[in-house]
């Protein structure tokens, strides 16, 4: 007769030393807390005064720069080729807190590469940041899929992106997705999600429910339900 067994582990490897809740994740029981930065502005070159519309996965993370020679050394190719080309001081200004990025409508349109989202979390973290994308209207779906699922924060709001100016600070309250733009003393209601974006969203991401599973599963014998 087989025998269900619990999650065995690699040797060395325990359930405490595991991945486990982390703030973000607001269904972990983690309180809600406001995320603050400064605006880091896409503006459109050939127009003053207007952010930049239509940027696409290969603007955010060059092809170049989704490959590696290894596994050890391709997140940070992400990072490194993040704006690459759009804004080359990239990494420096969301190191300075320059955490929310403001671009225009369409935002993240083209290829389905996760490297994208996974490059921008990545600068952010690596400071011990977080970042918060707002953009206008038509979000690139795969793009936003893609941030759900890794847990980065994604808005958009057409009013936030057109009041913003450079040195504006923002805040982001996780639980309630309500944006504040506190230098124009502007509150902002973003587009809302569906029900299942909200729940993942909500979860920190695909990645991170996944891992607390496997977490809870250590020396528990599953007991399906008879059929």
């Amino acid at each position: 007769m087989h025998q269900i067994e619990p999650a065995r582990f690699k040797p060395g490897v325990t359930p405490e030393s595991l991945p486990g809740p982390k703030a973000g994740d607001l269904s972990a029981g983690a309180p809600s807390r406001t995320i603050r930065g400064a605006a880091l502005i896409l503006w459109d070159p050939k127009t003053p005064g207007k952010k930049l519309d239509a940027i696409d996965t290969d603007q955010i993370t060059p092809a170049a720069d989704c490959v590696s020679e290894s596994l050890d050394t391709l997140d940070e190719r992400w990072k490194a080729g993040a704006f690459r080309h759009l804004v080359p001081d990239f990494r420096r200004r969301v190191h300075a807190g320059q955490t929310f990025l403001i671009a225009g409508d369409r935002f993240a349109i083209g290829s389905s590469r996760e490297m994208s989202p996974a490059g921008l979390k990545g600068v952010a973290e690596e400071a011990g940041l977080e970042m918060v994308v707002v953009c206008g209207n038509n979000m690139g779906d795969i793009f936003r899929r893609n941030a759900f699922n890794l847990g980065l924060h994604v808005v958009q709001s057409p009013e936030a992106v057109a009041d913003a100016r450079d040195g504006d600070v923002f805040s982001f309250d996780p639980g309630t997705r309500r944006l504040v733009n506190e230098t124009r003393g502007k509150t902002y209601e973003p587009v809302p999600l569906t029900p299942k974006e909200d729940e993942i969203r909500r979860s920190g991401g695909s990645f991170a429910s996944r891992r607390r599973a496997v977490r809870r599963s250590a020396g528990r014998t599953p007991r399906p339900p008879a059929p």
